[in-house]
């Protein structure tokens, strides 16, 4: 499963931020085959971000050329942005508890064996 990483630097207080979010979070929780997303802010350095799920890539493409993308882009709150792909390893993330929803069932399997 694709991860799309964003990062950049928020223009403004960490209110104004956390603002900008509120009004944007609700166009991107309807994006089609966007599994999740996670909020990223790191005051003291200046910096935010997110992780985004998706489930296939055709959703990813879909949204790295959509019109919202396009729109925070050029989002005068936020400067420096970068945008990185990843695939998920399964077999490891499953091992870790990393919310991917096809490791679900494998985790659950699992979730009563000790800690070592």
């Amino acid at each position: 499963m694709p991860i799309l990483q964003v990062n950049f630097k928020p223009n403004g207080s960490p209110a104004e931020y956390r603002n900008t979010c509120e009004s944007v979070a609700q166009t991107i929780a309807d994006v089609r085959g966007l599994l999740w997303k996670i909020w990223l802010l790191n005051e003291q350095d200046g910096e935010a971000g997110g992780i985004y799920l998706f489930q296939d890539n055709q959703s990813l493409a879909a949204y790295l050329s959509s019109p919202i993308l396009t729109q925070i882009e050029g989002l005068k709150q936020l400067r420096e942005i970068s945008l990185k792909c990843f695939e998920t390893i399964p077999e490891v993330t499953a091992v870790t508890r990393g919310p991917i929803p096809a490791l679900a069932t494998a985790w659950k399997a699992t979730a009563l064996r000790p800690f070592g």
